[in-house]
């Protein structure tokens, strides 16, 4: 069963940074690519970034290119997100997730419980 635990949300103001970790278990981590998504009050589910089995490629939305950096370490079966000059619209669940860009992350079917990421003064 694939298992997927995201951690390292937070309360953090304008500007400042966090680093979101997703443990995964149940499944071969160094074999699938994986993505971040988020989701906003009464918003839909958005894609945020994506990154292959091996790390050697990314992806990322507009909103994100610059200030977000996914990266994962195959050898702890986790998945990290960077988020850098945070903005009051980031604010939102994150969700670790199976699968390599918009597409292949919106339709997983396999996401965690989410970590709260508030940006706020």
């Amino acid at each position: 069963e694939v298992q997927l635990m995201e951690s390292g949300g937070g309360l953090v103001q304008p500007g400042g940074s966090l680093r979101l970790s997703c443990e995964a278990s149940g499944f071969t981590f160094g074999r699938v690519a994986m993505s971040w998504v988020r989701q906003a009050p009464g918003e839909e589910l958005e894609w945020v970034s994506s990154i292959l089995s091996d790390g050697s490629r990314t992806l990322y939305a507009d909103s994100t290119k610059g200030r977000f950096t996914i990266s994962r370490d195959n050898a702890k079966n986790t998945l990290y997100l960077q988020l850098d000059s945070l903005k009051t619209e980031d604010t939102a669940m994150y969700y670790c997730t199976t699968g390599w860009s918009s597409i292949g992350a919106l339709t997983s079917k396999s996401r965690g419980q989410g970590t709260q990421v508030t940006v706020s003064s």
